[in-house]
């Protein structure tokens, strides 16, 4: 459960954060979808956050490399990307599938999918041959450590109720 606050963070930024102010045009149905993944990531909570207190851990989200008007637009639009897709592959897996309920569990699958198509379209808009480094640096590359901490986390855990 430590693990959803921290996406929860995370979601956020992609829901209400700098997509809002990109270049492209991403619709109002991605907005929604946001909106509903965050309230699906609550319904999914099953376990009380203080039956888990030993299992707390601050994943120390990167903010001040990915928040803010520093970034490009093509920053943006990555790390926004990027924090889908992680959030995507880590519920994907296996082990998610044992974790929580699968008819939850399948929309918010269904809902970050969604989410990176509309942004796969966006990210094909704004980034060039010369962008093409922007996923293994910076913003992007920080955003990608913060989620193989989660992944080495719930591995360590075994994948607990509690770790998740």
């Amino acid at each position: 459960m430590a693990f959803v606050l921290s996406l929860l963070t995370a979601l956020v930024l992609v829901s209400y954060g700098p997509g809002g102010s990109l270049g492209c045009d991403l619709s109002q149905n991605h907005v929604l979808v946001g909106r509903k993944t965050l309230r699906l990531l609550g319904q999914m909570r099953r376990l009380s956050p203080r039956f888990c207190l030993q299992d707390r851990m601050d994943f120390a989200f990167p903010q001040e490399m990915v928040g803010g008007d520093q970034l490009q637009e093509a920053q943006a639009i990555s790390v926004l990307h990027e924090m889908l897709q992680q959030s995507f592959n880590l519920f994907h897996t296996e082990r998610s599938s044992a974790a929580w309920d699968t008819t939850l569990l399948e929309q918010l699958r269904t809902g970050l999918h969604q989410q990176l198509d509309d942004l796969d379209t966006c990210l094909g808009q704004v980034m060039g041959e010369e962008d093409s480094a922007l996923g293994r640096t910076g913003p992007t590359l920080a955003v990608k450590r913060y989620f193989q901490g989660i992944h080495v986390y719930l591995q360590e855990k075994e994948y607990s109720d509690c770790a998740w």
